[in-house]
């Protein structure tokens, strides 16, 4: 487990800063030098936390991939838009325009949760600048689209996340306050991220928990359909922050899709033992 539960230069991992739309955006970037044909993979995180949570498993792909961690406008260390918080399209906005800043021209986009509706947006409105995407976890369940439904969901997954992500987490929610923490909840619900999964063209990994009570398996199969070239995998004893409790379960489940060929037959995942059989 990281050493870096707040998300800070670690062995593997510098802290950036990068001007986006009058805005300093920060970011965790790898400086492990590798091959040229290594990928370049962005991991996006969730709703009302930050980069922060998303260490441990961007230290795992690290020596394999060039890994960019961005924290959105208005999360982490990243500056606040003035007068209100982002919604869905223009945080996909800003981070297609961080991409510009930083050179990364195809980048495969791996997102958890909230990530994921991010990404989808972007990739559905401009399908020329993503590679590949990762759908781990993806909210928000359109069948459970309300605020007490979501909170149910979250306490009953809770018990299964490691213990040491609580103090991450609480520490982002500190930052943002109630009332923001409410407000970009809110903004994550009314996002229809199922209206979008059919206009993206990339090859898409859905990965879920097997023990994900916030993504239940019916829901990940839908989204697994609506995808125009999406498959589904699932971790078994694994829940909804994958990155942090399992990271190296994760980085073995996604890593063949990453560098393979995108049809499932190049997937060998032992969803029983979360164990990857490549």
């Amino acid at each position: 487990m990281s050493d870096h539960p707040l998300g800070g230069p670690t062995g593997r991992l510098v802290s950036t800063w990068a001007p986006v739309r009058g805005l300093r955006l920060h970011a965790l970037v790898s400086v492990k030098e590798l091959r040229t044909d290594a990928p370049t993979v962005i991991l996006v995180h969730g709703v009302a936390v930050s980069s922060r949570y998303l260490v441990p498993f961007a230290e795992r792909l690290a020596p394999h991939a060039r890994v960019y961690v961005p924290d959105l406008p208005g999360y982490g260390h990243s500056d606040r838009p003035p007068g209100r918080d982002l919604t869905v399209p223009e945080l996909a906005d800003a981070l297609l325009t961080w991409m510009d800043r930083v050179g990364l021209e195809r980048p495969h986009l791996f997102g958890n949760s909230f990530g994921c509706q991010v990404i989808a947006d972007l990739a559905a409105r401009h399908p020329d600048r993503v590679g590949r995407l990762v759908l781990q976890g993806p909210t928000m369940d359109p069948h459970a689209r309300s605020a007490w439904q979501q909170v149910l969901r979250w306490l009953a997954v809770t018990p299964f996340e490691r213990y040491s992500e609580g103090p991450v987490l609480l520490r982002d929610l500190w930052d943002l306050g109630l009332r923001r923490t409410i407000d970009l909840i809110r903004i994550a619900l009314h996002d229809p991220i199922e209206q979008k999964l059919s206009r993206i063209r990339a090859p898409t990994l859905v990965v879920r928990g097997g023990r994900d009570a916030i993504v239940p398996q019916r829901w990940a199969e839908e989204a697994a359909r609506l995808l125009p070239n999406g498959q589904l995998i699932v971790v078994e004893r694994a829940a909804h922050t994958i990155n942090y409790s399992q990271p190296s379960w994760l980085v073995d489940a996604i890593w063949p899709f990453l560098i393979g060929p995108a049809d499932a037959s190049a997937l060998s995942f032992c969803a029983s033992t979360g164990e990857c059989g490549c």
